[in-house]
């Protein structure tokens, strides 16, 4: 039997990390910025597919978290030889978050007003993980892009957010819980 493997290596204790390919680089570095967001997004991502009770949902979202955590290591590429080796994000993936923003859609009254997150802890998560992921196509709009592979990433972050405030409006639907309609009460 093979020894214990430590999940501690002690060479981030300079403040460094290693991208795919084996570079180091800071861990303030704008790249390890975006795919450590990304990898907290996913996290709220699978808080949310814990939540969720209908099973296509729940394996749409799996395939979500599978999609993000792709994004991440794509960001994690130190050069275009380790991108060729990468699973890759596509445009049908894009196509799927379209089609399930759509298919809620069609459940959905028409949006008329701005909508404050809550009423359901599971509609908040939705509302978090939009706001994180929001943050997510931030950092990522800074960096320059290598590949475009890194450029399908950011569209794939921008229409999950999409998704994400979709979802969130579905899940109250669902559950029944009316959306907190923001008034401008001055």
């Amino acid at each position: 039997m093979d020894k214990e493997q430590k999940i501690y290596t002690k060479k981030g204790d300079n403040g460094t990390t290693s991208l795919i390919g084996g570079s180091r680089t800071e861990k303030s570095n704008l790249r390890i910025e975006a795919y450590g967001t990304l990898d907290e997004l996913n996290s709220f991502v699978g808080l949310i597919r814990d939540f969720s009770v209908d099973e296509e949902q729940k394996k749409t979202i799996h395939t979500i978290q599978t999609h993000i955590f792709i994004a991440e290591s794509l960001l994690a590429a130190d050069s275009e030889k380790v991108f060729v080796c990468l699973p890759a994000l596509t445009e049908e993936d894009i196509y799927l978050l379209e089609t399930e923003i759509d298919r809620m859609n069609e459940r959905l009254p028409e949006l008329t007003h701005f909508i404050l997150p809550g009423g359901h802890p599971v509609v908040s998560y939705c509302h978090i993980a939009r706001t994180v992921c929001r943050r997510a196509e931030r950092i990522i709009v800074k960096l320059n892009f290598i590949s475009e592979k890194q450029t399908l990433v950011l569209k794939y972050i921008n229409r999950l957010s999409d998704y994400l405030f979709v979802l969130a409006r579905y899940v109250a639907k669902d559950l029944g819980v009316a959306e907190n309609i923001w008034k401008n009460e001055k």
